[in-house]
């Protein structure tokens, strides 16, 4: 299918996105984050959404090309990034390194029984990780942990429901 690589320059995108959004969009705190809120009046670094998306999209790549190229896209990312802050990449690779793990620990067996549950459950954890990892990593803080964290779980849900919407308006399609 053509769209498969598109799947990998998007995650290696929202990568990127991230840390710049974090430098860029939102509430600029003096050596700290730009931040967004992202609802129950909780704040988080701006670039949430954009790693929300590539929790769910690493789970599409898994699917796609397997857990090598989650690896290679996290290391290209971190790396393009690097061009905007050495020190968010570096928080950023190593977080999201990190995360992946528990996130093959979990998404691999889910995924089995139920992909939409995978990426649920899987996302849930992996930004739970991720987030106390970066933020640590690039401010030395947990400040916006709780925000972090709805942010991305707020993300992975979407991710889960938009691939069961597609399921349904794919098989939709076919029954015509």
């Amino acid at each position: 299918m053509r769209y498969k690589p598109m799947i990998w320059v998007a995650y290696i995108a929202t990568i990127w996105l991230a840390n710049w959004m974090i430098s860029h969009v939102g509430d600029c705190i003096p050596k700290g984050p730009c931040v967004i809120p992202v609802g129950l009046g909780l704040y988080a670094p701006s670039g949430v959404l954009m790693i929300g998306a590539a929790l769910v999209l690493r789970d599409a790549i898994h699917e796609t090309y397997g857990r090598r190229w989650v690896m290679v896209g996290i290391v290209v990312g971190a790396g393009l990034s690097a061009a905007i802050s050495p020190a968010l990449a570096l928080a950023s690779g190593v977080a999201f390194a990190v995360s992946e793990m528990g996130d093959f620990a979990i998404y691999e067996p889910l995924r089995r029984y139920s992909r939409p549950l995978g990426i649920a459950v899987s996302g849930t954890i992996g930004g739970a990780i991720d987030s106390a990892l970066f933020l640590v990593l690039a401010f030395g803080s947990l400040d916006f942990f709780t925000g972090q964290f709805v942010g991305k779980t707020e993300m992975a849900f979407l991710g889960a429901a938009v691939l069961i919407g597609s399921r349904v308006v794919r098989r939709d399609l076919s029954l015509r």
